[in-house]
């Protein structure tokens, strides 16, 4: 007769179900913190590459349409309505059109379009840069969560050890190595938001940079009644539109 080699599947009882079953709500509680803050570091760095897509769309169609125009009033018709790049543009329009009254017969044309521009420039990068320092808060705080998670399951595994008595290997090893679950999981929270955040920083400039670029056409325009040496093949609108102080 012959022996037929059986394989039994044994449940590893040191992974992290054994984690969540066995601990106590401090660990438990520090492993809901750690998922959550995977969650929303994901949730962040998802919704940021988006509005940066949007962005480069939209500095994109302002290129293309917005310096093309016969007038401001038609380049700023041809952006979307929701479009930064538009909002930025009416503000300017609306700043040089309305340079008069008590307080803006002290400051001369270009200083106050460069002021209203400015500020709506500052609110678009306050606005990208919105979520990145949760992105570096859970970088850099994550490891030591996980840190603690492994202490507390380690100074409960040898509680338990001495209590029983027994300080075999297998006794040892299991509520240790169960314990260090912790620190894996918040290295694996952390790494991908310190990347996420790299990545975002170095994109956010590329769109910020755009964004600057037709600012200061705009501002020259407005103030000058021509672009700033605009790419060959490409118009700026009428300059008999462009506003008067």
């Amino acid at each position: 007769m012959s022996n037929e080699a059986t394989t039994i599947s044994v449940d590893n009882p040191y992974g992290l179900g054994a984690l969540w079953a066995q601990g106590d709500f401090v660990a438990k509680g520090t492993l809901i913190l750690l998922v959550v803050m995977s969650l929303y570091s994901w949730y962040v760095i998802f919704t940021k590459v988006w509005d940066q897509r949007r962005l480069r769309l939209a500095g994109q169609t302002a290129e293309e349409k917005f310096w093309t125009a016969p007038s401001i009033k038609d380049a700023i018709e041809r952006l979307p309505k929701d479009s930064a790049f538009r909002s930025i543009a009416e503000d300017g329009v609306r700043a040089a059109n309305h340079h008069e009254g008590r307080l803006t017969d002290r400051v001369d044309l270009h200083e106050w379009v460069t002021l209203t521009l400015q500020r709506s420039v500052d609110n678009l990068n306050t606005y990208m840069q919105s979520g990145l320092s949760v992105l570096a808060t859970v970088g850099s705080t994550a490891p030591f969560v996980g840190l603690f998670g492994t202490v507390w399951g380690i100074y409960h595994a040898l509680v338990a050890i001495g209590v029983s008595g027994q300080a075999s290997i297998d006794k040892v090893a299991g509520p240790v190595g169960e314990a260090l679950i912790m620190t894996a999981i918040g290295l694996f929270v952390a790494v991908p938001a310190v990347m996420g955040y790299n990545w975002l920083v170095r994109r956010n400039k590329l769109v910020q940079d755009n964004v600057r670029s037709f600012t200061g056409d705009l501002h020259a325009f407005l103030v000058g009644g021509a672009r700033i040496a605009p790419a060959a093949g490409q118009g700026t609108p009428a300059a008999a539109a462009a506003p008067k102080k």
